[in-house]
């Protein structure tokens, strides 16, 4: 028994000791991009937190409605007049889109999230944000670094012969959202909140190493890119 014992706190104190470093050691190490709040423009966008995972609400300014277009392809109304923003969530197919609520989990979604399963993209229409709502946290792009930031998320998709993002049938939440097949596996360690990071870092922004879990990218924010995220 105390071995036992002996042996998961062992592993405790390594996962506890891998996430101070991922937050603490920045990533990259260098600014590639100039500050991204003070490049010519400037861009907000909001991340979205929750206890489990993070969402990129992106403005709708004629430029974003044009990068998803596809959008209203696949029914979405993009001309809707409270809409304000677009979020993109990157997530486990299972876990993502079987579960849109806490009551609907299952044990297969919770196995898949563990394990291996394929990944999705998540893209809603959102209305007017406010800064100082509960969970959201502000990030201010110049123009070029708003323009990786559109460019990797394009390339999260991927995409059907024609180039086109793929619509997930039937899987949407309701009426101003819809499922997407995305590019790359998804795994608990290297999971939503760590693509959100490397959305960030596309757009010039330094995260911390590792950062699986919400509260950790948005202390990493605050550690390493304090005038960008408010």
């Amino acid at each position: 028994m105390r071995r036992a014992l002996a042996v998961v706190l062992a592993l405790v104190a390594t996962a506890a000791g891998l996430m101070l470093l991922g937050l603490v050691v920045p990533r990259p190490a260098a600014l590639s991009f100039p500050p991204p709040g003070e490049a010519a423009g400037r861009h907000a966008i909001y991340l979205a937190a929750n206890p489990i995972h993070t969402d990129i609400l992106l403005p709708a300014t004629p430029e974003v409605r044009d990068r998803f277009a596809f959008l209203a392809r696949d029914g979405l109304d993009l001309g809707h007049p409270a809409l304000a923003t677009i979020v993109v969530g990157w997530g486990g197919r299972a876990f993502y889109t079987q579960t849109p609520t806490w009551g609907d989990l299952t044990l297969d979604a919770v196995w898949r999230s563990a394990t291996i399963d394929r990944s999705v993209l998540h893209v809603a229409l959102g209305g007017r944000v406010e800064g100082d709502q509960p969970g959201l946290v502000r990030v201010d792009l110049g123009d070029a670094a708003f323009a990786a930031l559109l460019e990797a998320v394009a390339d999260s998709f991927q995409p059907a012969s024609d180039g086109a993002p793929q619509l997930i049938p039937n899987a949407a939440y309701g009426a101003f959202d819809h499922f997407y097949e995305a590019r790359g596996p998804f795994n608990l360690l290297l999971g939503c909140n760590t693509w959100t990071a490397a959305m960030l870092r596309a757009a010039g922004v330094r995260t911390g190493l590792w950062t699986p879990l919400p509260p950790l990218l948005l202390w990493s924010l605050t550690l390493h890119e304090p005038t960008a995220a408010s």
